[in-house]
């Protein structure tokens, strides 16, 4: 036997990892298992038909059919949605201007204008919820209009503050990348600003508008403090509802729709997923815009 074949018939010992690599992988078990096991505990008492949620008698969908059944729940929920996708809407249409605006024309003004957005981003939410609630009430009844006494109007208006600056965030960081060469080619062959941005800019800003206006959406669903104040009678939203059962004892249906609404947010960024893959962009990119860079 040569020295070529010795070595081929040697067996292969598979060197083992370094205790730091194995310890790293142990505790970022840990971590995930911290961050999802309360998740997984919720969808699994989802399923109880006991009359609290805390202690699981039978297996059963009745607190998914509750949400048929009782309309205080379902009331709840459809204010919730429907909040959630006026808001997402309005600070993505306010988010994606403002974001166009600091990524293409820049100037003195950016310095101070990231400034107002930075710090809406990071004012205490209690502190929003404080200040909306005599402004609202000053403009209702004070001045008189009227639309400002509606109950989704006022959900709408305080859900969007914080969602603006995370949709212009985004939108900037996607374009701030870019190159501007596409719009000036537009330009340089005569045309127009509107169709230039319509057909240019829009495509090019597109994955991030799609991934802004699902964090915007996910975060009017996760609105409870300023829910909470600026809410008037008849339109409760479910983070409000779900904070009011405290009182009483939270029963099973609570953790059906929260993972209904759990499954309706792994869907839409599924789909928003699908968008950007199909638009051309990389799962490193995907994962870069969504996180704003």
């Amino acid at each position: 036997m040569t020295a070529v074949d010795r070595t081929t018939a040697a067996p292969t010992h598979r060197q083992r990892k370094p205790l730091t690599e194995r310890l790293m992988a142990v505790w970022s078990v840990l971590v995930f298992a911290f961050l999802f096991l309360p998740i997984l505990v919720i969808v699994v008492y989802s399923f109880n038909n006991g009359r609290l949620l805390i202690a699981f008698q039978d297996f059963g969908f009745d607190g998914y059919l509750a949400l048929f059944q009782k309309t205080v729940l379902s009331d709840a929920v459809l204010v919730s949605l429907r909040t959630g996708a006026i808001a997402s809407v309005l600070a993505t249409l306010l988010g994606t201007l403002a974001g166009i605006a600091l990524a293409r024309k820049p100037g003195k003004w950016t310095f101070w204008f990231v400034g107002l957005l930075l710090l809406t981003a990071v004012t205490p939410e209690i502190v929003d919820a404080v200040s909306l609630l005599p402004w609202l009430v000053f403009l209702g009844q004070d001045l008189g209009l009227s639309m400002f006494n509606d109950g989704t109007v006022r959900l709408v208006i305080g859900h969007s503050l914080f969602s603006v600056a995370v949709v212009t965030y985004i939108v900037r960081a996607r374009l701030v990348g870019l190159p501007a060469n596409l719009e000036e080619a537009s330009a340089d062959l005569y045309a127009p600003p509107v169709r230039t941005f319509v057909q240019v800019t829009l495509p090019l800003a597109m994955p991030a508008v799609l991934a802004g206006a699902l964090l915007a959406f996910t975060f009017s669903l996760d609105n409870t403090i300023v829910s909470a104040f600026v809410q008037v009678s008849g339109s409760t939203p479910w983070p409000v509802y779900v904070l009011s059962a405290l009182r009483s004892g939270l029963r099973p249906e609570i953790a059906a729709v929260s993972t209904i609404m759990l499954v309706l947010t792994l869907l839409s960024l599924a789909v928003v997923a699908i968008v950007l893959k199909r638009a051309g962009d990389s799962a490193t990119d995907i994962a870069r815009t969504m996180a704003g860079g």
